[in-house]
């Protein structure tokens, strides 16, 4: 099954079960909103680089990735919603009746507790579930370690490199996409040679370490960082040395799963003291992929 993307002036009316949300991240509070629709309604860009562009938060993941996410849990169709100034200063009740009811032909919607739409954000869950045109389920706010999931929370966890802890929040690994571009072929020389991602600045990025992860579905060891032991001048590179596979990777786009922080990046005295430790985290990110069982 491929999902589905269909911008909002292009969607034709039909029975629709709707699951409505910006879904950054597609954490497990979303996954359960979404959970039995066969349409989610999503918002491109994130809403608040309109709204209050000075508190944009980066973003858990780029369109694309979001999009492969939810088709991963069966949605048929992703209907997007351009959100711009004219968007946003649609009232909450055409919103729910020319785009939900005339335009989607929605006969459930499923929003999170603390779902706002309309201008000035005056509409809320009670107002859809108000509603006599569709069933509306409100799902409420999911807690894992004790904390409300938010996709906040889960930046701020990937940001300090705690990938376990936003795995458990994601309900998945923390996915980073890229094109590989052509680095100083340093790792080439060392044992260990690297596909390289520079990060897009829009995106949240894990914290300066070494992780273990999936590199397109192979096992690897990822190192996060300036590279400190060399004086390269570079700017933050992702480094993935993919185990035991040879590949030419260069411009290629690579997809990175984070399942475990291994250490922090740090400056070595001389080259054979980080080839010895590159072999640690090499065996130690193999050991971990091996064992790996999705949350």
């Amino acid at each position: 099954m491929s999902v589905e993307v269909t911008p909002l002036s292009a969607a034709e009316r039909r029975p629709r079960d709707v699951a409505i949300g910006t879904f950054d991240g597609v954490h497990v509070g979303h996954r359960r909103v979404i959970e039995g629709a066969d349409t989610v309604l999503t918002f491109e860009p994130h809403p608040l680089r309109v709204i209050h562009p000075e508190a944009a938060p980066k973003l858990i993941m780029p369109f694309e990735t979001k999009r492969d996410v939810i088709e991963g849990l069966g949605v048929r169709e992703l209907v997007v919603i351009s959100f711009d100034d004219g968007f946003r200063a649609i009232e909450a009740q055409e919103f729910r009746s020319r785009i939900l009811i005339e335009t989607l032909g929605a006969e459930r919607v499923a929003v999170g507790e603390n779902f706002r739409f309309g201008a000035r954000a005056k509409g809320d869950p009670e107002m859809l579930a108000a509603s006599p045109e569709f069933e509306t389920r409100v799902l409420p706010l999911v807690e894992v370690d004790g904390e409300t999931v938010s996709s906040t929370r889960i930046r701020a966890l990937v940001a300090a490199g705690d990938v376990e802890g936003a795995m458990r929040c994601l309900g998945a690994p923390f996915l980073l996409d890229g094109t590989v571009v052509e680095g100083d072929r340093r790792g080439r020389t060392l044992g260990f040679p690297t596909a390289n991602l520079v990060p897009d600045d829009e995106l949240v990025i894990p914290g300066h370490g070494v992780y273990a992860a999936f590199a397109n579905g192979v096992p690897a060891a990822v190192n996060v960082g300036v590279r400190p032991t060399f004086a390269t001048g570079r700017g933050l590179l992702v480094e993935a040395y993919l185990i035991d596979h040879e590949a030419d990777l260069y411009g290629a786009k690579l997809r990175i799963a984070f399942i475990a922080r291994l250490r922090g990046e740090r400056r070595f005295e001389d080259v054979d003291e980080l080839v010895a430790q590159m072999h640690r985290d090499v065996d130690e990110a193999r050991r971990l992929c091996a064992s790996f069982s999705a949350p």
